[in-house]
């Protein structure tokens, strides 16, 4: 069997609603494949017991289809599903690359982020390239419309995930339809400020660049005791703190030697409104690894 490994991943980062992605060095998706008659689905792992094993509902499923290669596909979650932090991304791009490898395609990592993208549907209600973008390129991404930009940025991070559930359909319907332009002039501006962060590997610009006032507050609602995190997030040293994704996820970006700090903050912020709550220290890391 072949593997192929694919992290976790923070979409949006604030103010790139459905561009901006980030590559996680941990937690890892483990995906096995092996060619077969028809393709097949096993999940073992953190939250198997929600995944669905029908191929037409499974994203890894789905892309064996959109592929055209069957497979017997073995997934083992390390990523926890309705996370915030690209669980169902990580099974897709692992398995994109996975057989892709198998099958000796002629695809590009770009190529394989539209084709994992079409698995996320089978979760979403539509293909968004977002989280599958990092996970399979790695670093930091941007998504267009045609095609994908990455930069290998190096920044301390600290992923924050308390035990309550907000599923990606959920977060998408309490968004609202327009925007001012002021609002998005702001935006816009802050989504810069973020970029050029990236590219530095500089922390405090790209704290300042997740700031975003139309999604962020509309997801944070969901999230029970996110003001208390965030406050104590930043007063820990993080120079930003947002909604990972759809949530319930937070991500705080930190200088090196800060993230036990704010992650201990955040960890405690939650357990004080009885709400249990694990961290992740990570930097910004590769996508999807064949093994």
């Amino acid at each position: 069997m072949l593997t192929v490994t694919a992290p976790a991943t923070s979409a949006n980062l604030g103010s790139g609603f459905d561009v901006f992605g980030v590559a996680f060095d941990r937690p890892l998706d483990v995906v096995r494949v092996e060619r077969a008659p028809e393709t097949t689905i096993e999940v073992s792992g953190v939250g198997s017991q929600y995944i669905p094993t029908d191929p037409a509902k499974n994203t890894a499923g789905v892309v064996a289809q959109e592929l055209g290669t069957p497979a017997r596909i073995v997934i083992d979650k390390g990523v926890r599903p309705s996370s915030g932090l690209g669980s169902s991304a990580a099974s897709a791009a692992a398995a994109a690359v996975a057989l892709s490898e198998l099958y000796d395609t002629d695809h590009t990592r770009e190529d394989l982020v539209w084709v994992a993208a079409e698995g996320e549907a089978a979760v979403s209600g539509s293909a968004h390239a977002d989280n599958v973008a990092p996970a399979i390129m790695g670093g930091f991404t941007v998504v267009r419309e045609d095609g994908v930009e990455s930069v290998d940025a190096k920044v301390p991070l600290v992923a924050c995930l308390p035990e309550t559930v907000v599923s990606t359909r959920e977060a998408r319907g309490v968004l609202p339809s327009t925007v001012d332009l002021s609002t998005m002039t702001e935006t816009v501006g802050n989504a810069a400020t973020l970029t050029i962060g990236m590219h530095r590997n500089d922390p405090e610009l790209i704290g300042q660049g997740m700031a975003e006032s139309t999604v962020t507050p509309a997801r944070a609602a969901l999230i029970d005791g996110y003001e208390r995190a965030v406050e104590a997030a930043t007063a820990a040293g993080a120079t930003g703190v947002t909604v990972s994704g759809a949530g319930p996820a937070l991500l705080a970006v930190t200088h090196q030697g800060d993230q036990r700090a704010v992650a201990g903050a955040m960890v405690d912020a939650f357990e004080s409104i009885d709400i249990d709550a694990r961290t992740f220290s990570t930097m910004i890391g590769s996508g999807a690894t064949v093994h």
